[in-house]
């Protein structure tokens, strides 16, 4: 028989996969409202040359939410297809995409829901690559500040069902952390600590073997 997390209990890790989704391998256009410089534009093209060059990523993550919710835990990906995040105690749960599947895991019950990559968000998070001038995402904002890049992107056909915003370093170039606005307006803040880029993870990190019940191929 099929089990199921809990609805809050699947939305923390959903909050989390829809704003890597968009950090990581879509394409999106630009809004026709955007005006970009030319110095804008190659700033664009640096940040989605390190989101594809960066195969595997592997940190700590804290997030916070502005209706209270915190959580912390590790968090590694390698595209394509496989992720890996697990909640610190006393949060139960962790998330697994083992290159088909992605499984949302209770840990205390040894329960799952697991379901195709192909059907979920997380299949924007973990597609082999990335562009910020293609047609799935709609490029809303940029802005610069010493040091920092922003940008801001919605899905180009559900525009109303929240917006999320990148934020990269410079020297070195890279992501580090994400906020997402939901279409109830409450956001959650991603925050990488400590990233490692490009470094080899252990293969065990993204298998997991549900009940063959438990998958769901509809």
């Amino acid at each position: 028989m099929r089990t199921r997390l809990s609805l809050a209990s699947l939305l923390a890790p959903l909050a989390f996969v829809l704003l890597l989704g968009a950090a990581m391998p879509a394409r999106a256009i630009i809004s026709d409202t955007l005006k970009l410089s030319k110095q804008d534009t190659t700033d664009l093209m640096r940040m989605q040359q390190h989101l594809n060059a960066s195969k595997t990523i592997q940190a700590r993550f804290l997030q916070v939410s502005s209706n209270g919710d915190y959580a912390e835990g590790t968090f590694a990906l390698q595209r394509p297809g496989r992720l890996n995040l697990t909640y610190d105690d006393p949060n139960p749960l962790k998330v697994v995409a083992d290159g088909t599947y992605i499984s949302y895991i209770d840990r205390e019950l040894d329960q799952a829901t697991t379901l195709p990559i192909s059907l979920t968000r997380a299949e924007l998070l973990l597609r082999e690559s990335f562009s910020f001038f293609g047609k799935d995402l709609l490029v809303t904002g940029f802005e610069r500040s010493p040091g920092v890049f922003r940008v801001s992107l919605v899905k180009a056909d559900e525009p109303l069902q929240g917006q999320i915003t990148l934020i990269f370093s410079d020297r070195p170039l890279e992501i580090r952390k994400w906020v997402v606005t939901d279409d109830q307006g409450i956001t959650t803040t991603v925050s990488l600590l400590g990233p490692s880029f490009n470094v080899p993870l252990d293969k065990q990190l993204f298998h997991y073997m549900p009940p063959t019940e438990e998958i769901d191929k509809n």
